[in-house]
């Protein structure tokens, strides 16, 4: 892997992390993989960082998926590409503290699709398209099943078995994409701000609001209900729940300190 084609920046609170592949459509290698991996373990551990923007170089497509050339020469040495992969799905993505905004400006397929999947709020590029792909190529989808909580069945089940792609206007109607906008660059604006909003908010407040959303998905309501009263009861007992309302009748900014 070039040390460019997958970047890690950060600034004011934000994490930028940029597929940098344009000549292969931002094709993840395994190596991009990777290294993907090891840039969500790096933000997770920066107490610094409150927001996450996931973006691509401008190539017309965010993330057209795996590397196929790649899986064919593994294949062609008897291994599977995804055997060289430390996390093939990208379960660490799920699993990042901080808010994750992806920038999705371009189409997104495959493993695009499971990086759009991975984030807290999307941003897509008016008229491209989407598709869950795996069934053309003969690959697997077990890492679609957050997708239920996301997408209804039936229009989940008719991109996973048919991998044809669907406008990005069609997610956005069923809410899978937060906000359309017109130009790459706005979509990638846009999510800076998204990002830019959710660092000025408490962070202990934002970190247990996403683990509250997330444990409602595995959990369900009873059991999320629960688990959220257990998240947030470092949040009530913190000094930036005494900050936030002193700040607001104080009329300033509040300073938080994440404790």
């Amino acid at each position: 892997m070039q040390a460019d084609e997958v970047e890690l920046a950060v600034a004011d609170g934000i994490a930028r992390v940029t597929l940098n592949r344009p000549a292969r459509r931002n094709a993840l290698t395994a190596s991009m993989a990777n290294a993907l991996t090891a840039a969500w373990a790096r933000i997770d551990a920066d107490q610094a960082i409150r927001a996450v923007v996931l973006a691509a170089a401008p190539c017309g497509t965010f993330c057209a998926g795996m590397d196929l050339k790649e899986m064919a020469a593994a294949r062609a040495e008897g291994a599977d590409l995804l055997a060289r992969i430390a996390d093939p799905f990208q379960e660490r993505l799920r699993a990042v503290r901080q808010p994750v905004v992806a920038a999705l400006n371009g189409h997104f397929s495959g493993a695009g699709m499971l990086l759009a999947m991975g984030a807290d709020i999307r941003v897509g590029l008016a008229g491209s398209r989407a598709a869950i792909s795996e069934v053309r190529f003969g690959r697997g989808t077990s890492w679609a099943v957050p997708l239920l909580w996301m997408l209804p069945q039936p229009v989940l089940s008719e991109m996973m078995l048919t991998g044809a792609p669907l406008p990005v206007e069609e997610l956005w109607r069923h809410g899978f994409v937060n906000h359309l906008e017109a130009t790459p660059e706005v979509v990638l604006a846009r999510a800076l701000a998204l990002a830019g909003q959710i660092a000025r908010n408490a962070p202990l407040s934002v970190r247990a609001a996403k683990a509250t959303l997330a444990a409602g998905m595995d959990l369900g309501c009873a059991g999320g209900l629960a688990r959220g009263a257990e998240l947030h009861r470092a949040v009530y007992a913190s000094a930036d729940a005494q900050e936030g309302p002193s700040a607001f009748a104080e009329g300033r900014v509040p300073v938080w300190q994440g404790r």
